[in-house]
């Protein structure tokens, strides 16, 4: 799938679960992902990492991000880069959507 062929209205496609998280994956190359990730208030995900580069965007809500055990405070807007290896984890405050990129 060519990313330039694809468009999306992100606050559309928004659905905060109950419970938990919802994800769709927006487009998807050889090189490089993108996806929506929707987290209901309350959620966490614990310390992980990725093998690829990333990139974390809020679209809404709030959270906690911490990259390499530094707090980072999730507010629409806020824009986190983030290599390949690093221990990184979330926890929604509030019902919180952010864009997942992950690339070589």
């Amino acid at each position: 799938m060519s990313c330039q062929n694809v468009w999306r209205n992100l606050k559309e496609m928004m659905e905060f679960p109950k419970e938990g998280i919802f994800s769709k994956v927006l487009a998807s190359t050889g090189k490089a992902h993108y996806t929506l990730m929707c987290l209901s208030k309350g959620t966490k995900i614990d310390t992980h990492t990725s093998t690829k580069n990333g990139c974390v965007q809020c679209l809404f809500g709030k959270g906690l991000f911490t990259l390499f055990d530094e707090p980072i405070p999730l507010r629409e807007g806020v824009f986190i880069a983030m290599p390949a290896h690093a221990p990184h984890a979330l926890e929604a405050e509030e019902n919180l959507a952010i864009l997942l990129c992950l690339h070589e």
